[in-house]
């Protein structure tokens, strides 16, 4: 393959288990946001925007649709002669591996994919972040300072540093210490799972922790700590942007409410860099005569009879006439019919929310479906695929997934069959 300064992999097979039902039939970097975009959107369209022209992505869990969403890298522009985008999912080596067993792990198996293209660096992305970065600033910064590896790092909230992984600093931004979910944080330099390495050097410590027994083979718990104790200089790439790990319930409903509430500081629509997405040609979206919109988000053949508040409609889905939406997410295909009514609500692909059903965190809790660890603030979830049968009330805090077909006949039950948009 052509030569290459930068390879960026994005590591996309994570199974996304606190999202639920959400991820049941579908990776993570896969989950549609915004109403017209998927997760991985946002890591794939910053590498066309930074340049960057050669990018792995590799994939595990539920492969499938993401591997046909992404095809070859063509909607971002990163279907080239010399690079473009290519599919890495585990595979039976002479060694034997055949499943990644961690984030370090899969980039070792993936050694001979870099070395084809003899580059100097080599980022590690992750798949189910959404913000916009430009990563060859990064790279830049990486090269000025001389580091063997360079760490993006954001300043979160002090009552927040016992969630993520906090890069300690000298003066200089060297980091001197990686603390993991500290309970008593010395800085508030959260890591975002965007890495910089020179890949002589991190080629080197990939080997050697695939030779150790007892490692994790995972870049936050082996690899950082391996090069720090070998005196290598990490630096602390400070990102001001917006950024968001999504892989919460909460956090995707939050994310998504974002592009209604501070379109300003996540702006999908800036034409300086362009968030791509890989979408059906469909006529645009249609508004009925009856029809009420306050602060959507709403794609291409999307259609509003009802009444729609703070909500974000995906493509292809549809709100019948008095149906009520407030601050949910609508996701692509999903039908919402008259006389619905949901509040704080996720509504997964395809799914069809029956006449007059009332899914709301006011409701009190009569079928055990707010029983989960996964749903909070009066969030309820409703997986891909299903039909909520008319009349059914649901409480907040709600998951509800195909086993509930079984459970609760009554209340829900299986699409027939499946398919995508």
């Amino acid at each position: 393959m052509a030569h290459q300064d930068v390879v960026a992999l994005i590591l996309a097979g994570g199974q996304g288990s606190r999202l639920g039902v959400l991820t049941e039939f579908l990776a993570k970097p896969a989950v549609p946001f915004g109403s017209r975009y998927r997760i991985i959107d946002f890591p794939l369209s910053n590498c066309s925007n930074s340049g960057i022209e050669a990018v792995g992505v590799l994939t595990q869990y539920q492969p499938l649709e993401l591997n046909s969403y992404i095809g070859n890298g063509h909607s971002w522009d990163l279907d080239r002669n010399d690079g473009g985008t290519y599919i890495l999912p585990p595979y039976v080596s002479q060694e034997g591996s055949d499943w990644y067993l961690g984030t370090a792990n899969a980039i070792y198996q993936n050694i001979p994919f870099i070395d084809s293209f003899s580059p100097k660096h080599v980022l590690i992305l992750s798949g189910d972040h959404v913000y916009k970065m430009d990563y060859s600033q990064m790279v830049r910064t990486h090269t000025e300072v001389g580091a063997d590896a360079s760490i993006a790092v954001i300043e979160v909230p002090w009552e927040e540093t016992d969630r993520f992984g906090i890069m300690n600093t000298d003066e200089n931004k060297r980091i001197n210490e990686f603390d993991e979910k500290p309970a008593h944080a010395k800085s508030n330099l959260a890591s975002m799972g965007v890495y910089c390495f020179n890949w002589s050097s991190l080629r080197r410590c990939l080997i050697e922790d695939e030779a150790d027994p007892d490692s994790k083979n995972d870049f936050g718990h082996n690899i950082i700590p391996r090069m720090l104790d070998e005196g290598l200089f990490l630096y602390a790439y400070t990102f001001e942007g917006y950024w968001k790990d999504v892989g919460t319930v909460k956090s995707l409903w939050d994310t998504n409410m974002d592009v209604l509430d501070t379109p300003e500081v996540l702006d999908l629509h800036d034409q300086s860099w362009i968030i791509y997405s890989k979408n059906p040609q469909r006529p645009s979206h249609y508004f009925g005569p009856k029809a009420v919109a306050e602060r959507i988000a709403i794609s291409d053949g999307a259609e509003v009879h009802g009444e729609v508040r703070h909500s974000v409609i995906s493509v292809g889905a549809k709100v019948e006439v008095d149906a009520v939406v407030e601050d949910s997410i609508i996701m692509p295909g999903a039908i919402v019919k008259s006389g619905a009514v949901l509040r704080k609500c996720i509504v997964g692909m395809n799914t069809v929310i029956g006449s007059d059903v009332l899914i709301a965190p006011e409701i009190s809790d009569e079928n055990d479906f707010v029983n989960n660890r996964l749903c909070e603030a009066g969030i309820s979830v409703i997986a891909q695929d299903l039909v909520i049968h008319d009349g059914a009330q649901i409480s907040g805090n709600s998951m509800i997934g195909p086993g509930d077909a079984v459970t609760h006949p009554h209340i829900v039950s299986e699409m027939p069959t499946r398919y995508s948009y």
